[in-house]
């Protein structure tokens, strides 16, 4: 097996080295992680500048753009050969609910989706990387076990949230959806240096649907959240109202 390993959080991090050593023993490993943090970045794509590869003394490969480069670049013309699976984390930081409409972790897992590769993506609940080795051997066994018995021919998109817990303290894997969070809370107002206003982005919202069978209800009660995700953001519950709407103007 060929495994393709990015992150959002550069190729320094942590979390990248816990994946990486994951995986090892499991097939071919390549990594291909952006040279600096792109938390945040979702599924943007460098189209205005050309981007640079390079190799780090350990052999991981980065690029200065974002994991969704990482991926397309590495899918299209940087490696060999295709890789069988896509690996994107372990992220420092949650990714649930609307967090994965913002992740780089999460998008350099569904770059790989969209090029029909089957792919993961691994966070860490709390900041900080404690439990991180509980973490690396939570991916490990997630990944074995997918692979060993997939559930249906095909590439697939998963999202794996980790408690940061002891190995043993963990209370196993759940299948779960998406919550919901609040609003994001208000953006921060500073003057700069000269006294011109800038402006931080404010801490994400709080769970708001957080009911049993979600990721946050999961992750509360020490399980592994596991998400399964898809492209299609058709809303179908109402395209019926939408199709009355659209004859009721007189529309095709």
């Amino acid at each position: 097996m060929r495994i393709l390993v990015a992150n959002d959080d550069g190729y320094l991090a942590p979390g990248l080295q816990a994946l990486v050593e994951a995986c090892q023993g499991l097939g071919d490993i390549e990594v291909v992680a952006p040279e600096q943090n792109a938390s945040g970045t979702s599924n943007s794509l460098t189209l205005h500048r050309p981007l640079s590869v390079f190799e780090a003394a350990n052999g991981f490969r980065f690029i200065n753009g974002t994991p969704s480069d990482c991926v397309h670049v590495a899918l299209t013309g940087l490696l060999e050969q295709r890789p069988d699976l896509v690996v994107s984390g372990i992220n420092n930081g949650a990714n649930m609910g609307e967090d994965t409409l913002y992740s780089g972790t999460v998008a350099a897992a569904m770059e790989g989706f969209l090029f029909g590769v089957p792919a993961i993506a691994f966070s860490l609940v709390d900041k900080g990387w404690a439990h991180l080795d509980a973490a690396a051997r939570v991916a490990r066994d997630v990944i074995r076990r997918v692979v060993a018995q997939p559930p249906s021919p095909g590439a697939y998109l998963l999202n794996v949230n980790i408690p940061n817990r002891p190995y043993e303290a963990l209370q196993g894997l759940a299948l779960t959806r998406l919550g919901r969070r609040h609003a994001s809370e208000g953006v921060i107002r500073q003057l700069n240096p000269r006294g011109e206003p800038i402006y931080w982005i404010g801490p994400a919202g709080g769970a708001r649907e957080a009911g049993e069978g979600s990721d946050f209800h999961a992750v509360a009660e020490g399980r592994v959240s596991v998400t399964p995700l898809q492209i299609d953001l058709t809303d179908h519950e109402r395209l019926p109202l939408w199709r009355d709407w659209f004859a009721g103007q007189g529309a095709a």
